[in-house]
């Protein structure tokens, strides 16, 4: 059973510094203990210690809950540090680390000590806070976080949708094909890199399936019975379309070898080929990442969509006879994506003639966020301390703030098709050459502003440029500055990443969609707005969103560097208050999680957003099992 602390009372706390002398080390206890703390009125008293590491690992070190471990070091690589650690872990001994030049050793233990007050007057214990710090997560993001849920986040006000002509720029077939060529000939001055968000496992795909196992009674039913009693028309499409999937002949192969296989009834056979696919160790699908599955059918293999992003990576994203891929994904699935790249790479380098360079990050720690009970206080695992969870793919903003390109591509793993990559790749080409068009503009102006002497005109031709061509609102009261202010905020305007977004037209797909946003001040703004943004319950909102025309299919390319061709950092461009807090359920229990701003939301809520419509045939996504049976993941 989970426990619920909701605050630790202390009296006293120890604080043990060890640094790589004991000099440094007394230096910064007595620079530590001129703090003074309280705890709702109450003073509470700190004893410092001071010593080197080599002194450090001769110490007991008992763990308690009153007591704290600083270690202070210029490195962490150095091997007694890696032993100290190692000891304390073992020993479940609470411990910060912290590590720099000796100048500013001291600093980083006044900055401890200032958090770990925040932290106690939070309700947190020394525990918590350690647990906070060596994950790298800020103790402001945290306490930000718990305020969040209490006061909850407000909802996104739209002010229209975004539509053909007002906020969305029509692209048609010709004018498509002539931004490729445009890439096509400025593509050699930039580093292309394809961003692959890959993390997420396969388990809803294939959700109905799971139900239907836990459900069904092998012995006493048949499946056509289950199916009409339950109304279960997934499974019934999916058995039905059983020989179109890619992955049947594989399932089949092992279900024959039982030998009363022969024996079996239809229902019997569906019924174990169902369960071999989902429980076997050697198929395990809804257990597995969705980008390692088999997908496609192609003439003489089966296709990843690990598979299928390497063959568009070179076909739109390939410079000078490279291409670059990275993939975002879960360290537990590193080897099944390098299988999956292994098994596919060297065909797809041949038959293109394009080197494939791939690389891998995950989701930083340090992004992870609080979760809490449903009356607001910190979640508890069953050994006591605190439950942290992944921020969501918000916190993928991370990843693609630390890439080393120019222009990034981003797509979702399953949104591939087995049929459509020309088509696909025109309009991603398309996408890329009017971001360039779109850059190069943008870098003359602000150079000219650099240059200073900037005219009224000029300025004017700016606000025109920023509005027609990257549909941006300006508002009216931008008139009455004085000139030195209107060229601040057309710097501001323009100075910022850039990113073009197709969007596809509105079929009743679930998910997020283009819309002009209100924002303070009476500025409006093109974001990507995700349906449990929006204030439903309000009849004005509810009608502007049945209003929505296109679908956010997360078709991106993106602008990484400024016009010095020095790189954005992309945490400045994160609305923080457009997160979301979803129910959750651990041991048994509802919990309610912070989820990150999502990366195509909130995270580039501030980046210069140009919205244009990208045929259907480029978004095929795969959420459950069955949409594989659609023709575009179907062999022609």
């Amino acid at each position: 059973m989970e426990k619920n602390i909701t605050k630790q009372s202390y009296n006293t706390v120890a604080i043990t510094v060890y640094a790589e002398t004991a000099q440094i080390a007394n230096a910064i206890a007595n620079t530590m203990e001129a703090h003074q703390i309280a705890d709702t009125g109450n003073a509470i008293a700190f004893n410092f210690k001071s010593f080197d590491i080599t002194t450090g690992l001769n110490k007991k070190n008992r763990p308690a809950n009153d007591k704290l471990v600083l270690i202070a070091v210029t490195t962490t690589e150095d091997d007694a540090v890696k032993k100290l650690v190692n000891e304390l872990s073992h020993k479940e001994t609470n411990y910060a680390i912290v590590n720099g030049n000796e100048a500013n050793l001291t600093a980083k233990g006044s900055e401890i000590m200032s958090n770990l007050k925040q932290a106690i007057a939070l309700g947190l214990t020394v525990k918590d806070y350690a647990d906070i710090h060596n994950r790298g997560i800020g103790l402001d993001k945290v306490a930000a976080q718990l305020n969040n849920f209490k006061t909850g986040i407000s909802k996104i006000v739209l002010k229209k949708p975004a539509v053909i002509n007002d906020g969305i720029f029509k692209l048609p077939k010709a004018s498509a094909e002539e931004y490729a060529a445009y890439f096509e000939r400025k593509k050699n001055n930039f580093k292309l890199t394809k961003f692959v968000p890959a993390s997420g496992a396969a388990s809803r795909m294939f959700k109905f399936l799971n139900e239907f196992m836990v459900n069904f009674d092998p012995e006493n039913d048949t499946i056509n019975a289950y199916i009409n009693r339950k109304n279960d028309t997934a499974l019934n499409t999916f058995l039905v379309g059983l020989e179109k999937f890619p992955f049947y002949n594989t399932i089949m192969d092992v279900i024959k070898q039982n030998p009363n296989y022969n024996e079996w009834s239809k229902s019997t056979r569906s019924y174990n080929f169902i369960k071999t696919m989902l429980q076997d160790e050697q198929f395990d699908f809804a257990n597995k990442p969705k980008g390692i599955l088999p997908f496609h059918q192609c003439d003489n293999y089966v296709a990843t969509p690990v598979c299928e992003h390497l063959t568009e990576s070179v076909t739109y994203a390939e410079s000078g006879k490279k291409s670059n891929v990275h993939f975002t994904i879960s360290e537990e699935h590193l080897d099944g994506f390098l299988d999956a790249i292994t098994a596919a790479r060297e065909s797809v380098e041949k038959e293109s003639g394009t080197a494939i360079d791939f690389s891998f990050s995950y989701q930083h720690k340090k992004t992870d966020t609080i979760a809490v009970a449903m009356d607001n206080v910190p979640f508890r695992e069953a050994d006591g301390t605190i439950l942290f969870r992944p921020g969501g793919h918000g916190a993928l903003i991370e990843n693609l703030n630390n890439l080393e390109a120019d222009i990034v591509f981003v797509k979702n793993i399953d949104n591939v098709s087995n049929n459509n990559l020309e088509t696909i790749s025109l309009y991603k080409k398309a996408l890329a050459g009017g971001l360039i068009e779109l850059q190069e503009q943008v870098f003359i102006y602000l150079e000219r502003i650099d240059e200073g002497d900037v005219n009224e005109n000029e300025v004017n031709e700016i606000f025109t440029f920023a509005k027609e061509q990257l549909a941006q609102h300006i508002p009216e009261d931008v008139s009455k500055f004085t000139h030195d202010n209107k060229v601040a905020y057309a710097r501001d305007l323009l100075n910022r990443p850039i990113r073009v977004c197709g969007m596809v037209k509105n079929e009743g797909e679930p998910g997020g969609g283009p819309f002009w946003v209100e924002e303070e001040k009476g500025r409006l703004s093109l974001q990507i707005v995700e349906s449990s943004q929006i204030d439903t319950e309000n009849a004005n909102q509810k009608a502007i969103l049945s209003q929505s025309t296109h679908f956010n299919p997360v078709d991106l390319v993106c602008g990484l560097k400024n016009y010095k061709g020095e790189y954005f950092n992309l945490n400045e461009y994160v609305d923080e208050g457009t997160g979301f807090i979803v129910t959750k359920n651990r041991l048994g229990k509802d919990v309610k999680s912070y989820e990150l701003p999502g990366l195509w939301n909130g995270a580039m809520a501030g980046w210069i957003t140009v919205f244009a419509e990208v045929p259907l045939e480029t978004f095929s996504p795969v959420k459950t099992v069955n949409d594989l049976l659609k023709p575009a993941h179907q062999p022609q």
